[in-house]
Formats: C-alpha cells, structure tokens, sequence
C-alpha cells in the first residue's frame, strides 16, 4: 500500500520561499525612468552625432521606397506608410531600450492589416482608413499595458518556427496579393491564395503584356542592383528604372498601355486623425488588434535582441513594450497605421554605424524633408513597377536557410513551421498566429510532459565515478538505476509514474531504485507527492529509493514539506558519492549468492552481508 502524503498546507508553504538569487532593485532617477533615451546621453558626443547623421540619412533613403510598398500591402494610401515611419520612429526610439532598433511600417504587419480588414471595407477608402486608425490605436494600447505589467518575457513562449513558418506564409500572401498589379489583370480584393491562383490560370489569356513587360523590367533591375551594387538601394533603382520604362513605353507607342500609376503623394506634415473608438468598432477589431499586437510586439523584441547581441547591448522587454505601444498610440493620432520594429531597416542602422537612438530620429525627419521634395514624382511611378519590388519583398522575407535547416533537424518544429505556413495561406491571418503559437506550446508541454528516462550502470572504468546509458552492461537483479532528464511537474507525473510501476511490475524484486538527477531541475506539489509516495513503497518493502546529485531547490523543497524526513537524508547522494558501496550491504544476500551478472565491483568478491565468496579466488 502506498503511505498517506504530508498536508498540502506544509508543502505550499514551501513553495512560499524559494531558494533564489536575489539583488537589490536597481534605482534609477525619474527622468530616466520616464524617458529611457536619456540614460544614453553620456555616450553622446560629436563623432556619434556624425555617425548618427549618416546612419539617419541612409534610413531615410531606404523607408521612403519601402514605406509606399507597404502601405500598398495595408491597402492603404502609400503616404500612409511614410506617416508611419515618422512620429513613430521618434517616439519608439525615445521610450524604448534599443539603440538601433528602427521602428515604422513593416510587411508583416501590413499583410495582416490588410487581410483582416479588406473584408469590413474597401482598401484605401474613408471607412477603411477610420478603421485601420482605430486598429492602430488599439494595438498601442493593448502593448503600453502589457509593458506595464512586465508581460515582456511572453513573447518567449512564441517559437522561431512560428515566426519563420508566419513570414514566409505572408510573403507568398503579398506576391499574390500583387499578381493582378504584376500582370494588369483583376482580381477581387481580399481573395484567399487559393482563389488567386485559380483566377490568375483562369484569366491567363487577358494579361496586359505592356503592364507585365514594365514589371519586368522593373524587376529584372532590382534583381541586378541588388546582385551586383549590394550597397546601392535596390528599391529606388528599381523604382527610376521602371518609371523611365513607362515613360519611353508611351511616347513610343503613343497609345493606351494600361499602365496606371500611384499618384503624386501630398508634400506635408503627417495630418492630425481621430481613431473611432465606439465599442461596436472595439468589439468588430479586437480579435485583430491582439493578433497584431502578439506580432508586432513579437518582432519588434526579436530584432531588438537579434541585435543586440552584435553591439553588446542589454534589452529589457518590458521597456520596448513600451515603447511600441507609445509608438503606435502616437501614430493613431497623425495618420501613422500599426508600426513595428524593422529588421531590415534596423540592421541597416547597426551596419551604417548608429551609435544612438538618434540615428532614429535623424531619419524621421530627414524622411519628412525628403519627402517634401520628392513627393511629386510619384506621379510618374508605374504600380506595376511597386508590384515587382514587393515580389522582390516577398521572396526576401522567405528565409529558405532556416525553413531547410528545420526541417532538416526537427520533426517537431517542422510541424509547428509547415503547420503555421499553411494556416497563413489557407485561414485568416490572426487565427495563423494563434495556430502556431498553440502548436509550439502544446509541443512544448508534450516534450515538458514525457521526461526522458533512461537506464544508467556505473561506469566500469577504473576511478571512474559516473554513470553511463552506454556501459552495455545488464540490469542488477535487485538495484535499479535510472536517469530522469526533466522537471517532476504535474505534467510529468504520469509519464514518470508509469516507468516506475513497469519497474515494480516486471522486476519486482528490483526495491532497491537509484535516480540520477541532475536533470531534475524543478519539483512541484505533485511531483514531491510521487517521490514521498515511491519512497514510502520501497522502504514497505524492504528497499529504498536514492537520489544522486539532487539540485539545491527541489531538495531544499522537499525538506520543508517534511518529505525528506520520510525518505531519509541519508538517502541522498551528492556528486562523486559511491552510492553503490552504501546500498550494496542492503542488498538481499541469497539472491546475489547465485547472481551471475556481478556488475559492481562489490559483487566480485563478497557477499552484501561480507561473506566471501567461494568463487572469489
């Protein structure tokens, strides 16, 4: 019969006060915690400024290309996507904790708000910008209070399969969603991929060759420039070339070509806007707002860290949560659609040599002079020339380097990566997220719920004192030992508690059980239970169960519940221990009289009660 436990009381108490290492808060005066930028004003001198300058200026150049294609992806008119890379910017780099990290609109995002929010109204429309304010406005909010509540580790719990599996699903969604612009056919707004290509086969013979051949060349020399001047902008390259393309096109044709164009862009400040924030709007946009939010807070972090790790630099999660959710709720009010961190632009800024968050703010305003001055020549820029640069886009979002190394290493995460990818193509797009962030985590507990438990004999070597899954040798009749690699949670108990009753049912005489456990790192209410109630049977029946090398924690825990008590600390084998020489004279004697596996050194020559053998000789 198994013992009764200790009271749970006794044993939550001890839950109460972990074993942990602690430090003093860390204080900081309020104007650094109320605008995080100022704690990097010592490192800010004249040759940052200079490299901040440069580093801004190449930002500009670059967004300007990159923020009218994504505004085209959102559905949204293109100035709109240069609002966002502005008040934004400025206000994600003064509250957040990066020093390069560059926020503004980005693809994924944009194909999410596009693909959310194309079915409620008609892209580029009046309703359709009211909501894709409102859906902005929404986001910063719902990231200034997760920063707030220090929820900033929970984008942890989100896999790099889920991200890779996501983006290169959205990439394939914005070339399709580009395929009537490439060829200069129609296709209803808001079609699922599947629908596009059927419609694409369907109208293959109406395809405008005049429209196509630009989009061709327009892609043939982006391909080129990034291929062969990697320094040089791709975009604007692409860009000048297609829109001279058009040109020369219609004044030797003199005809209608079909060839439409984005439209010159207003020259101004980004204009003030009311989000409507009626609950009917709320209530229609929050399922969108907490998809968007887990992405963009998903990866605005990852660059964030990603590039960190190259400069040296501490990120706190919490702070950039923060920061993006300033960020967006600014945006909401000047016509700024939902931003995130770039990583394009952002590694961008670390190799042009940003020192500062400054580097942030220069190309925020730089983009607005730009701007001002660049902004009628839109006129001339064919959308079939933007549909080959977000083909291009698209197929550089697709990271085939990981995608092959995933499925190359892990059936696992390549369920969680294809699993995610289909969902992205096949569902709408926030419900792609919540499939593969509930894919990972189900993962996730199954590999935390099945502990792997491994049989493990003393190393035979001379002076070794380890134990090994690879010795070969065979199960002593009466003393088991395992390795349990893995928490003992309540997850994990039935997993572990069928082992051990395989164990008391097929060997029974096995009531001796040793448990390597330096792979135990944690212990909860459930898992000190079924190691109280193993021990209780064990020593019922004439055996005992040892631990060898237990953790500090779940040892100091099972103390304060009272269950080491009841197991006996001497039970209990710190490293390089023979745990072999101590449980060896408890050992049944008559039954290793005729034992012919002898796999401890003890065994060779005596008996457990010291008698020697006869055969010793």
């Amino acid at each position: 019969m198994r013992c009764a436990y200790p009271p749970y009381k006794t044993l939550l108490r001890s839950f109460r006060q972990p074993t942990m290492l602690k430090f003093p808060p860390k204080t900081q005066p309020w104007h650094i915690r109320l605008l995080p930028f100022l704690s990097g004003w010592p490192r800010i001198g004249k040759d940052s400024l200079r490299a901040d300058l440069i580093a801004g200026l190449t930002g500009a150049i670059i967004v300007l290309p990159q923020g009218v294609a994504f505004a085209t992806i959102a559905g949204m008119p293109p100035e709109y996507g240069l609002y966002a890379a502005m008040l934004p910017a400025i206000i994600a780099a003064l509250f957040g904790s990066s020093w390069h990290l560059v926020s503004g609109p980005t693809t994924a995002i944009s194909i999410v708000v596009f693909a959310t929010l194309s079915p409620l109204a008609e892209p580029g429309s009046a309703h359709y910008i009211g909501l894709v304010l409102t859906l902005t406005l929404m986001v910063g909010v719902l990231q200034l209070a997760m920063g707030l509540l220090r929820m900033g580790t929970l984008v942890n719990f989100i896999s790099h399969s889920v991200v890779v599996g996501f983006t290169a699903g959205a990439a394939l969604l914005i070339i399709a969603s580009q395929i009537k612009n490439f060829f200069g056919i129609h296709i209803a707004s808001g079609a699922h991929f599947h629908q596009v290509i059927g419609q694409f086969v369907a109208q293959f013979q109406h395809i405008n060759p005049y429209v196509t051949a630009v989009a061709a060349f327009t892609l043939l020399i982006g391909v080129a420039c990034k291929k062969f001047l990697p320094k040089f902008p791709y975009m604007i390259a692409a860009m000048v070339a297609g829109s001279g393309f058009t040109i020369a096109l219609e004044q030797v044709l003199m005809a209608d070509t079909g060839i439409r164009t984005v439209g010159a862009l207003p020259a101004g400040l980004p204009p003030f806007s009311v989000p409507d924030m009626s609950l009917d709007s709320i209530r229609l946009l929050m399922t969108s707002a907490l998809a968007i939010t887990v992405l963009a807070l998903t990866e605005a972090v990852s660059i964030a860290r990603a590039i960190a790790a190259k400069s040296g630099q501490r990120i706190d999660g919490n702070q950039e949560f923060i920061g993006q959710g300033l960020s967006n709720i600014a945006g909401s009010f000047f016509s700024g659609y939902a931003s995130s961190g770039s990583f394009n632009r952002s590694g961008l800024n670390y190799e042009a040599g940003a020192k500062t968050p400054l580097a942030s703010i220069f190309a925020a305003l730089m983009l607005l002079l730009i701007l001002l001055l660049v902004a009628p020549l839109a006129a001339y820029l064919p959308i079939s020339a933007m549909a080959a640069i977000l083909f291009m886009v698209g197929y550089g979002l697709i990271d085939f380097h990981h995608i092959r190394w995933v499925l190359k290493t892990s059936r696992e995460e390549s369920a969680v990566l294809v699993t995610t990818l289909m969902a992205t193509l096949l569902m709408e797009l926030e419900s792609a997220i919540y499939v593969g962030v509930i894919l990972s985590l189900m993962i996730y507990l199954n590999r935390t719920s099945r502990p792997r438990v491994r049989d493990i004999k003393p190393d035979p070597h001379e002076g070794s004192y380890h134990f090994s899954a690879d010795t070969g040798l065979p199960d002593c009749p009466q003393f088991k030992m395992i390795r349990i690699n893995g928490s003992l949670f309540f997850g994990a108990i039935d997993h572990v508690q069928k082992i051990l009753h395989q164990i008391e049912e097929f060997h029974p005489q096995q009531k001796h059980l040793m448990i390597a456990a330096n792979g135990i790192n944690f212990i909860d209410v459930a898992g000190a239970e079924l190691v109280a109630q193993e021990a209780a049977w064990r020593k019922a029946a004439g055996g005992g169960l040892y631990f060898y090398r237990l953790k500090d924690e779940p040892t100091a825990l099972l103390k304060k519940a009272g269950y080491l008590a009841e197991m006996g600390e001497e039970n209990l084998f710190p490293a390089r221990a023979d745990v072999v020489a101590a449980v060896y004279p408890k050992l049944d004697s008559e039954i290793c009289r005729n034992c012919t596996v002898r796999i401890f050194k003890q065994c060779q020559k005596t008996l457990p009660n010291g008698e020697v053998r006869a055969d010793s000789a």
